[in-house]
């Protein structure tokens, strides 16, 4: 990985930043992408004092003018993105008989149509260098389902189609696209949950705890390297075991 360029969108925080950090571990320059700008730069400049290359810039993953801007500026000055880690994501939940349809727009806008567009946009470079590696952080309910949130389980569910039909246009390129399915990770996201509520989780979870970012990362880190370069159109799952 060392030499390669990857873009995580989503990155200030929770998974996204743990991805940035193992990422960087690994060897890659990496390019942090969200909204909160403040805390991306808190990232990057921690990167860059232990002496790696870091690049924090804005993004807004329902706007593609914003996409496009970010990706090429990334291009521009770090070289090439070798690998996209598509994390950014928006929930906005509700029982789907009285979801609101600008919920569900703006939900599928972010996770499912940003991250395509991100796709679309560093595919050339990929084909070019003849390597890529697409990571798409999709999650267990995609897989499993969940009530009362139908416009964010289309939107991962959507992901992992996206996953497997590009890892077939790519394969001859030697460019992979999988996705990493999360279950439930202690994150800005969960952090509100009442014991209660987790307790309840931790019932039907295997390994009995929920979930760590780095968790989710050490998944992204093996899927972006070499060892992983006859796996693509894979969904990892990083669950506990919550859904086989």
């Amino acid at each position: 990985m060392t030499n390669r360029t990857a873009f995580i969108t989503g990155a200030s925080r929770g998974i996204g930043r743990a991805c940035a950090l193992a990422l960087s571990d690994a060897g890659a320059r990496v390019a942090v992408a969200a909204r909160n700008v403040d805390q991306l730069s808190e990232l990057a400049g921690q990167l860059r004092a232990q002496g790696r290359e870091a690049f924090a810039l804005p993004i807004d993953m329902s706007s593609a003018d914003s996409i496009k801007e970010a990706i090429a500026k990334t291009a521009k000055d770090f070289g090439p993105i070798g690998i996209l880690v598509n994390n950014a994501g928006i929930t906005k939940d509700g029982l789907a008989m009285r979801m609101k349809k600008e919920d569900w727009d703006n939900v599928i806008a972010v996770n499912l149509t940003g991250s395509f567009l991100a796709i679309q946009l560093v595919l050339p470079a990929m084909m070019r260098e003849r390597w890529g590696r697409i990571i798409n952080i999709s999650s267990v309910v995609g897989e499993s389902g969940n009530p009362g949130q139908a416009n964010y389980v289309a939107s991962k569910a959507g992901l992992i189609g996206l996953t497997k039909a590009i890892a077939q246009e790519m394969g001859s390129r030697n460019i992979t696209v999988n996705a990493v399915a999360p279950g439930y990770v202690e994150t800005d996201m969960t952090h509100g949950l009442s014991q209660e509520l987790k307790d309840k989780m931790l019932e039907h979870i295997p390994l009995k705890r929920i979930g760590r970012p780095e968790d989710v990362a050490a998944a992204v880190r093996f899927l972006a390297g070499e060892e992983a370069s006859y796996i693509t159109g894979h969904v990892l799952d990083v669950n506990g075991g919550l859904y086989m």
